[in-house]
């Protein structure tokens, strides 16, 4: 349903700046790449290669463990019974052959022990992990598996899933994914390398990815410029939000070992803005979804009903937007709790009582980030559907079929009676049928004398 040029003309009036101050911010806040450092070896900061298991032996634990310190035969403790499975367990030795690198061809042995979490085959690809510090027969080491082309299996499937059922809708959505993680890979990340605010940064760039996503995905309209007005909003509220109960709250962001070691490495970074700024993106993707199914609604009940006013359309579309609430924000709590179920099931071994495991700085940064991602949820569609509705009935323009003007009937001639006359036409009103007599030829019977 296309809204009046005057009405356009106000929606670019907000739009515009807002654009323009979003690619002025991309063109300011731009890095020229991640900063250069020295590799600490430690974590995902260390030199990689391609590796390929080549052959597996069987041999005795104790055989290749000869540094450890021999068991006692004590079994009531984790360690002892490690200590026993590395002495008369059955290990693996795994020669590993280098697919890249300058040193291509070499080989080294890894030792597998049988209580390992991860087994090797022979022709499995490994990722090899570098220390050129470490002595010669160290400096290699098998850091994880390759997974490359389950993965990108499964990113196939994905894409053919989107584009069967979604057809050009879904070409768009995919292409505004590749640029959303464009965006995040080749602006957001480095930028807060480079040391510029988080926040900052995290703004301008979930901004630039909800423009290109939603008029990419649904078309330069009115109705895709409502929802971006509505997710500014949100994304605002939860800005704040955030920034307030994060600084309240004393959560510093830096938790665990990733964290802390880009701290170590970066230390200028503020780690609890890098925190809000995984609050803002992390509830966009969720917010895009609200925003746009609200503002289709209330332009489909606008369609449906076109004498609907703006208080009946936001009623009518607010009632859609409960039942969207309900699930998007259970499928927002549940999504954190999922990502971080390794540790509540720390804290469940440990019977730690829900008090202290809430008050914990690895749980309460969850807690804030579901609850204010949440919060920004629920505004989001009151706040929408409202903007939607002013929208859509801003000008009402006159019914497409106007009733013809009906003429009057013509005045029956001289002697004629009811149902006479050149004017008269069978007529049809409710519960009624009203039909013409039946005309009486030459020679027709004629009026009943009486006798």
């Amino acid at each position: 349903m296309p809204v009046s040029r005057h009405l356009r003309k106000v929606i670019a009036a907000v739009l515009i700046p807002f654009a323009a101050a979003v690619v002025v911010g991309l063109a300011v806040l731009w890095p020229g790449g991640a900063p250069a450092h020295e590799r600490t070896g430690v974590g995902f900061d260390r030199q990689t290669f391609e590796g390929q298991v080549v052959q597996i032996e069987r041999v005795a634990c104790k055989d290749v463990n000869a540094s450890q310190v021999p068991s006692t035969g004590d079994t009531s403790t984790p360690q002892g019974r490690e200590a026993v499975r590395e002495e008369t367990g059955e290990c693996k030795k795994a020669t590993v052959e280098l697919k890249n690198g300058k040193e291509k061809g070499h080989t080294f042995v890894e030792i597998v022990q049988p209580d390992a979490p991860r087994q090797f085959h022979v022709k499995q690809g490994v990722v090899v992990a570098y220390a050129p510090d470490a002595p010669r027969d160290l400096q290699y080491s098998v850091s994880d598996v390759d997974r490359q082309f389950p993965l990108t299996l499964l990113a196939g499937i994905f894409a053919l899933a989107v584009i069967v059922v979604g057809r050009m809708r879904g070409v768009m959505a995919l292409v505004a994914l590749v640029v959303s993680f464009a965006i995040l890979t080749l602006f957001i990340l480095p930028a807060i390398l480079q040391g510029s605010n988080p926040l900052v940064v995290a703004v301008v760039g979930a901004s630039a990815i909800m423009l290109v996503a939603l008029y990419l995905c649904h078309g330069l309209t009115a109705r895709t410029s409502v929802a971006v007005l509505g997710t500014l909003i949100s994304l605002l509220l939860i800005g704040l939000l955030g920034s307030l109960f994060i600084g309240w709250a004393s959560l510093t962001g830096n938790t665990d070992d990733n964290t802390g070691l880009i701290h170590g490495l970066y230390p200028e970074i503020d780690m609890s803005g890098l925190l809000l700024a995984g609050v803002i993106i992390g509830s966009l993707g969720v917010l895009d979804d609200v925003t746009v199914t609200q503002t289709s609604a209330v332009w489909e009940l606008r369609q449906a009903d076109p004498t609907m006013g703006p208080r009946a359309l936001y009623r009518a579309g607010i009632r859609i937007g409960r039942d969207h609430i309900a699930s998007v924000v259970n499928t927002l709590v549940l999504a954190y709790a999922g990502a971080a179920l390794p540790l509540l099931l720390l804290f469940s071994i440990a019977q730690s009582s829900v008090g202290s495991v809430a008050n914990s700085e690895l749980v309460a940064e969850e807690i804030v980030r579901t609850l204010v991602g949440s919060i920004g949820l629920v505004a989001s569609v009151p706040v929408t559907t409202a903007l939607a509705a002013l929208v859509v009935s801003a000008d009402r323009s006159a019914p497409e079929n106007p009733a013809a003007p009906t003429s009057p009937p013509a005045p029956p001639g001289p002697g004629a009676g009811p149902g006479t006359g050149p004017g008269w036409e069978p007529q049809e009103s409710p519960g009624l049928l009203v039909t013409t007599p039946p005309v009486r030829g030459p020679g027709g019977r004629g009026r009943r004398r009486k006798k």
